[in-house]
């Protein structure tokens, strides 16, 4: 390990989520390390954003959401009461706010720009971020499903891109154990969710909270719903794709329900390199922060000391094709990775909405893409953003179409 010298400084976007309260868990273990200089979200939780700001003594906070500026310079001071602070004791950070607020945190001088923003909307930070040369710790993976010929145009040095996905994560450091001429596959674990082992006629009838019941992670709505579904381990194929540039014939998935080894590299020879962890994300987290360095302490060891049976089992593609059809839409490109993860978003609204039945959401999917007039490569953002808004169009004439015909 290399030595450690002053604290890296960290702007952290999507701070308020489940990725960035856990980056600030990081942050505050080890304040020897990192310093976060700038905080950005979404602006739906104003207090939280105000509160981690005064903690951390950040000097620019930014909310997406324009109106909710006021909201957090009012949380400032509710939040300096709370504090005890004295009339005047207390410096108010600069607020940005807006649709490019993200965009402009993300320019800021800093050493690491962590990306947990949800969405789309990630990715227009992820491109300023590895323009102004920052090392890119990215959560948000719609930025490389939807954008990624854009974002490895912007990559200006190797490693520039360090994943904080768990799978990702442990493909990272697996791969640590061979030159990229020795890989023959990568092999990404999924937990199952909460509909592992049922048949796609078993599936029928499955109730919002039903999919909610994830027995392993805990997560927002919608990445959880993508996991019941397993587009969750879908974008993730495509996200390995762009990342670490293996064909999509050579990225498996295999179920885990333990869900402790997190992905794996098979190499030329035959060997098999797994990354095993109790599931944390903190420790992906705190790797990608201190990326090539561990962070001692981050977050707890597989228990050596007792018994262990861990499953394996290959993908049921006739019950969830979603993997399948990933890979096909990033085969064929010309934005049609972005075009299923827009659509796979309309699709899990109406889904939560009542307004179509689980199995809709990749049915509706396959719809979509199939009716997918040619794009053309994405060559900016703008492109990308037009294929999205197809899709999403697309998508909901046929969720209304389905709904009236039922």
């Amino acid at each position: 390990m290399g030595g450690v010298s002053s604290p890296r400084d960290i702007v952290l976007l999507g701070s308020t989520g489940s990725v960035g309260t856990q980056a600030i868990d990081i942050v505050r273990h080890a304040p020897d390390r990192f310093r976060v200089v700038g905080l950005g979200a979404g602006g739906g939780n104003v207090a939280l954003l105000a509160a981690q700001a005064l903690e951390l003594g950040v000097e620019v906070v930014g909310v997406a959401k324009a109106s909710a500026a006021q909201d957090l310079q009012l949380a400032f001071y509710a939040e300096a009461a709370r504090r005890d602070y004295p009339a005047g004791g207390f410096r108010i950070p600069k607020i940005v706010a807006g649709p490019s607020a993200m965009a402009e945190l993300a320019e800021l001088p800093a050493d690491i720009v962590l990306n947990a923003v949800v969405g789309s909307l990630g990715l227009a930070p992820t491109l300023t971020a590895l323009r102004a040369g920052r090392t890119l710790a990215l959560a948000n993976k719609e930025s490389l499903v939807a954008g990624g010929p854009l974002v490895k145009a912007a990559v200006a040095r190797p490693g520039q891109i360090v994943p904080v996905d768990s799978e990702h994560s442990a493909l990272a450091q697996c791969l640590r154990g061979g030159s990229r001429a020795e890989v023959r596959r990568l092999v990404l674990t999924a937990s199952g969710g909460p509909f592992r082992g049922r048949r796609r006629e078993e599936l029928t009838g499955v109730t919002v909270e039903q999919a909610m019941a994830h027995p392993t992670w805990n997560m927002g709505q919608v990445v959880t719903i993508n996991s019941a579904t397993m587009v969750n381990k879908a974008l993730e194929v495509v996200e390995a794709h762009e990342l670490y540039d293996v064909p999509y014939a050579d990225i498996e998935v295999m179920v885990h329900p333990q869900s402790v080894i997190h992905s794996m590299v098979e190499f030329v020879d035959g060997s098999t390199l797994a990354q095993a962890s109790p599931p944390d994300m903190k420790l992906p987290i705190a790797l990608a922060l201190g990326w090539p360095d561990r962070v001692p302490g981050a977050a707890a060891a597989v228990d050596w000391t007792a018994a262990h049976t861990w499953e394996f089992a290959p993908l049921d593609d006739e019950a969830f094709p979603a993997v399948r059809l990933a890979k096909a839409a990033g085969e064929a490109g010309r934005c049609r990775p972005a075009i299923y993860n827009a659509a796979n978003e309309e699709c899990v609204e109406a889904f939560v909405a009542g307004r179509l039945p689980f199995l809709g959401i990749v049915d509706t999917l396959e719809r979509v893409l199939g009716s997918a007039p040619d794009f053309a490569e994405p060559g900016t953002v703008e492109d990308v953003l037009a294929a999205e808004s197809w899709a999403r169009t697309q998508a909901r004439q046929i969720i209304r179409a389905s709904a009236e015909g039922a």
